[in-house]
């Protein structure tokens, strides 16, 4: 769109300007009038065409072209009051500061002559002021290259190389914007701040790296989130007026043409990027209507078209009856072989019904040998448990041999006390001689009471040295009997704990045979039972638990059977031994299901202690609690054929933690490398470690050798069991001989026992009495007749104690002798009766054993007649099957064909068969033929022709239509645009005038900007102060005229009243007082000042090389002071 025609203000030129005109728009834009009869005649066609080309000249003389016949004077008087309060009113406000789009620091690494500079901004005036030659025009520059501006728009260099100092290969620029407030770009990425940082090279390799005040790491590396920024934020760097450089100041306030000012205007305020972008815009409304011209020029041609189809099908009308015969004739074909293939259908799906109510019947018997099978297995059941509930033999047997050995310890008893009592009788038949033998003597010592002669002393003494050898004896006797009956003590108590660790080992050994013969006996009745190591009733329990209906899932149970070990040997029997209250478990879902369940397996075993667990389904995943890969745990020992089951062993035996090790010192190794934990050994030790240090090491008992886990067979079961029930009942025999010696040995010490003590007691009565006799000799010899008589009453009396005490103990003996024949005598009658239970358990052992024999017999003929049914049903089934197959290939055949059929129509009922509709079609197919040949075309194609024709010229009518509307609109909307464009241009204009006129009078100074949109120019008519007065007075002076100082103040009065005009919240002016005075520098100082303190979140960067001492200097600005730098110096002095 040309500027130069839009803008134009003189009216004379207005048709000629306008980019849209009057004779185009009558030229480029039409409408055709759509002809609603649908088949006009042929000679009217010339007429009917110009009737729709002139009904369509006008219409679009009422669209509204964009004008520009307003002149400047009556606009400015009509809105100068208004914007002149909007002025005044700005000016008795502070501006705010900024929260975003402000620059707040620069830092620059060997960009130009600098080596490292860097300094922050305030947010809303910065004065950079030094020397020429201290580096200020370097921070614009670095400024409009770090935020994506143009190198060349600097005017110190072609390409960003160029801004490299010398000797180094590279360049950083690094530029904090502020990002805050609710307006902020991207808050919770960036943060408060964004720090845009731009590398270049020397060879020519640019980047940019964008990081936030949140993270120090690079968010963005990219050109198009550095333009969505600046974007976003309205910074325009490559805007003249938002950076205006030192050159293009001096040129613009020095030398600046009209037109280059007017440029300057229209680029700065962005009025001409929108003008460029209206040009676009007509150019392709302009092509559009030259388009829809041609749409319009082939809508006739089309309309003939469509015209001439139609009368030619109407001459081949005739031929749609026999096309509608021959139609209808082919769908009667159709529905005919539907009538077949349905025949077809029924008959395969009688068949399948009729093999459904044969395998019902085969169901039916199935269920029923089902049942028999299950009442044959309970009726076995009942008498396993009867047989089981009758108890072992083995141990009646052994009361019985228990009774046995006691009734013959009972009766060594009584044979050693009928010894004593033996021995106890001679002793007082002794004493009673040895009384009498003491009244004989008395008597006859009183016969020799008065005679003593020589040779009874020494008759005396002789007796006295045989009495004394006597007693000597009998002491050497004495002594010899205590060292047989020690070593005999000695003897019993070894063969006492000998025989007594033999008959433990024995009957260890007895209860391992009654083991094996249990799990040789629970094998042989559970031979098809996988569940028979989990108790006894519970293959029953798992039927009922898959007939019962349930709240929540099927209970799931036990959950031994889905867990096998992949080394039986080494680990089965120990984890069957830890994990049996989990193995023997069921899982429920639902916590009504509890009690049935319970109920259950109570019926199945009285003595039911089988965990019930509630759990939720949840594939959780317990990866974090297992050790490393390198260690053996019980997850990793087994497998599981359920993931449920594993989750609940996870849960309640915690598998995927506790370790497997061979020893206890390799367990304590691995608990202490994975920081604490618990390990179960093969040597029968459960290991306990603290990650913070300490626990435990306790024993576990042996387990025994189990079913549960084991990967084996029925067969190999039967063989580990038997060779094992030879291996036990060969170390019987040795160990029940070794257990008879002992017995024997000890009976036979304890009866040398019984017979010591007896020796003793009648060694010490005969040394008693050679005591007594020695004594009585010796009172003989040293005392009187008296005194020897007194000696013989003495020894009388010690006999008649010592009678007295045997007397006692005969008593006693005879009365423990009574109670052990008692006793002995109710061993007698338990052992009758326990020999009286062994026959009869003998009898109701093979009177159940005969049972169960017949039971089980009775189960194989069940089991033959299930395997029997479920053959048939198999057969049935698989049948049933085939004939499901075959009816749904034909289904699929039936179904295609009447969809097939339905393509040609609704269903016909017809009783004809297939090959008589055929034939009749063909006639009338043929006699259609005949007719089409005549025509040269055949009806369908006609018709087809008719309907193509009828639509391509319907849709080029809605297609031309629909796009002459939508290019009509655009156009409109596109004036109105320009008008508003117009509107604004003057708005802007109006307010930079007055804005203008304000900054002049600071000065004492009156002018006005003179605005020509027509020609595209903009000039300044400037009185000052010293033609006030003059007979010139009131003429304006023009600016080529002006002092040096004079034009540099009115060009900075102009510029800021076309920043009043922008939205950009950065204003960059790089020597703006070149050419003034210190009066006008002074007063231009103080104007921005006074302005930028009155803008709202604008931030000023002017950059002087004069000296600020006379300016006063407000809480607002911010000077930055260079100092002049050596080239070689690295970073320049602030202050």
């Amino acid at each position: 769109m040309a500027k130069r025609r839009v803008n134009r203000d003189d009216d004379e030129d207005v048709q000629d300007a306008s980019p849209v005109s009057k004779r185009a728009r009558n030229e480029d834009t039409s409408d055709v009038e759509q002809n609603t009869r649908s088949q006009p005649s042929a000679r009217n066609k010339g007429k009917a065409r110009a009737h729709e080309r002139d009904s369509s000249d006008d219409e679009d003389q009422d669209m509204e072209e964009p004008t520009d016949n307003i002149d400047d004077e009556d606009f400015e008087e009509q809105y100068h009051e208004t914007v002149d309060k909007a002025v005044k009113a700005k000016r008795q406000i502070s501006g705010g500061v900024a929260e975003h789009g402000i620059i707040e620091s620069i830092e620059m690494h060997h960009f130009m002559c600098h080596r490292f500079l860097s300094f922050a901004f305030g947010p809303q005036i910065n004065f950079i002021i030094g020397h020429n030659g201290s580096g200020k025009s370097a921070v614009l520059s670095a400024i409009t290259v770090a935020l994506g501006g143009k190198s060349n728009s600097t005017g110190r260099g072609s390409g960003l190389k160029s801004f490299i100092r010398e000797g180094e290969s590279a360049a950083e620029v690094t530029i904090a914007l502020k990002n805050q407030g609710e307006e902020a770009f991207k808050p919770q990425e960036y943060g408060k701040s964004i720090f845009i940082t731009r590398r270049f090279t020397k060879e020519g390799n640019s980047t940019w790296k964008i990081r936030g005040a949140k993270h120090k790491n690079v968010l963005s590396t990219k050109r198009e989130e550095l333009s969505a920024i600046c974007d976003h934020m309205n910074i325009q760097v490559d805007n003249p007026m938002n950076v205006l450089t030192q050159d293009a100041a001096r040129q613009f306030l020095s030398a600046s043409a009209p037109a280059d000012k007017y440029k300057f205007f229209l680029r700065g305020t962005q009025l001409s990027q929108l003008a460029t972008e209206y040009e676009t815009c007509l150019e392709n409304i302009t092509n559009t209507t030259h388009i829809l011209k041609n749409k319009k020029d082939a809508i006739p041609d089309l309309r003939q078209a469509y015209r001439e189809a139609t009368a030619k099908y109407q001459e081949a009308a005739q031929a749609l009856k026999q096309k509608e015969r021959a139609r209808e004739l082919k769908t009667e074909l159709a529905w005919a072989h539907v009538r077949v293939i349905e025949k077809d259908l029924q008959k395969e799906m009688e068949a399948v019904e009729a093999a459904k109510r044969h395998l019902t019947k085969i169901e039916e018997s199935l269920s029923t040998a089902k049942d028999d099978l299950e009442k044959a297995g309970q009726e076995v059941q009942k008498h396993e448990d009867d047989m089981n509930a009758l108890g072992e033999i083995d141990d009646l047997l052994e009361r019985r041999n228990a009774l046995k050995e006691q009734m013959k310890a009972n009766r060594t008893q009584l044979a050693a006390h009928t010894s004593n009592i033996k021995e106890m009788s001679i002793q007082t038949t002794s004493l009673n001689n040895s009384i009498q033998e003491i009244d004989r003597n008395i008597a006859a010592e009183m016969a020799r009471m008065a005679q003593d002669t020589q040779e009874k002393r020494d008759t005396h003494k002789r007796k006295v040295a045989e009495a004394e050898a006597n007693v000597a004896a009998q002491e050497e006797i004495i002594q010899q009997n205590s060292a047989s009956k020690l070593e005999n003590q000695r003897r019993i108590d070894s063969l006492k704990k000998e025989g007594e660790e033999k008959e433990a080992e024995m009957k260890e050994l007895r209860e391992k045979i009654v083991a094996v013969d249990n799990a040789i006996s629970q094998l042989q009745r559970s031979e098809n039972n996988k569940y028979a190591a989990y108790g006894p009733g519970m293959a029953q329990v798992v039927g009922r638990i898959q007939q019962m209906k349930w709240y929540g899932d099927v209970p799931l149970g036990p959950l031994g059977t889905h867990v096998k070990v992949k080394d039986p040997d080494a680990w089965a029997d120990l984890l069957a031994q830890m994990l049996r209250p989990q193995l023997t478990s069921f899982a429920i879902t639902d916590p009504r299901d509890r009690e049935p369940l319970k109920k259950l397996l109570d019926q199945a075993n009285s003595k039911n202690n089988t965990h019930i667990i509630i759990y939720e389904k949840d594939n959780f995943d317990f990866s974090q609690g297992e050790p490393a890969p390198d260690v053996l745990t019980v997850m990793r020992a087994i497998e599981i054929d359920n993931p449920l089951v594993t989750r609940l062993l996870v849960n309640s035996a915690h598998i995927e933690a506790v370790v497997l090790a061979h020893t206890r010192q390799e367990a304590e190794q691995v608990l202490r490398r994975t920081r604490g934990g618990f390990a179960w050994t093969r040597d029968l030790f459960i290991v306990k470690r603290f990650p913070e240090g300490g626990g435990s090491t306790n024993p576990m008992s042996k387990p025994e050798r189990s079913q549960m886990l084991r990967n084996e067979d029925t067969a190999t079961r039967q063989r580990y069991l038997n060779h094992e029930r030879v291996q036990l009942d060969a170390q019987h025999e040795p160990l029940r001989n070794e257990v008879q010696r002992l017995r024997n040995a000890f009976d036979t010490a304890s009866q040398e026992k019984t017979r010591l003590i007896q020796s003793d007691r009648r060694d010490n009565s005969n040394l008693s009495r050679a005591k007594t006799a020695l004594q009585v000799l010796y009172q003989e010899a040293n005392e009187d007749t008296p005194v020897n008589v007194q000696g013989l009453q003495d020894a009388k009396t010690e006999a008649e104690q010592e009678r007295a005490e045997y007397a006692r103990q005969f008593e006693d003996v005879v009365r423990q002798k009574e109670q052990l024949s008692q006793a002995n005598s109710a061993i007698v009658h338990q052992e009758s009766e326990l020999r009286a239970q062994i026959s009869s358990f003998n009898e109701r052992a093979k009177e159940i054993q005969d049972r169960v024999t017949e039971a089980a017999q009775a189960r194989m003929t069940a089991q033959q007649g299930v395997r029997h049914y479920e053959k048939k049903a198999e057969e049935a089934q698989a049948s049933i099957k085939q004939a499901e197959v075959n009816v749904d290939g034909t289904t699929e055949k039936y179904e295609e064909w009447v969809a097939g059929a339905s393509q040609f129509g609704e269903r016909v009922e017809t009783n004809r068969k297939p090959e008589d509709v055929q034939r009749q079609m063909d006639n009338v197919k043929h006699a259609l033929q005949e007719r089409e040949r005549k025509q040269g075309a055949s009806v369908d194609d006609i018709v087809k022709e008719v309907n193509t024709t009828k639509e391509k010229y319907e849709r080029a009518q809605k297609d031309y239509k629909s796009m002459l509307q939508l290019n009509k609109i655009l156009k409109q909307s596109l004036y109105n645009r320009l008008n508003r464009w117009q509107e604004f241009r003057r708005h802007i204009a109006l307010r930079c005038k007055m804005v203008f006129r304000y900054n002049l009078a600071q000065r004492g100074y009156f002018g006005n900007i003179m605005f020509d949109h027509s020609n595209q120019t903009l000039s300044l008519k400037v009185q000052t102060d010293d033609q006030v007065g003059t007979q010139d007075g009131s003429k304006e002076k023009d600016p080529r005229s002006l002092s040096g100082g004079e034009k540099s103040f009115s060009t900075i009065c102009l510029l800021l009243s076309l920043w009043e005009s922008i939205g950009c919240p950065l204003r960059c002016l790089d020597e703006f007082d070149v050419f003034m005075d210190a009066v006008n520098r002074r007063i231009s100082m103080k104007m921005m000042i006074d302005t930028a303190n009155q803008s709202d979140k604008k931030q000023y960067i002017l950059i002087t090389p004069q000296d600020m001492t006379n300016i006063k200097i407000g809480p607002s600005t911010r000077v930055h002071r260079m100092t002049d730098p050596e080239r070689g110096q690295g970073i320049l002095a602030m202050n």
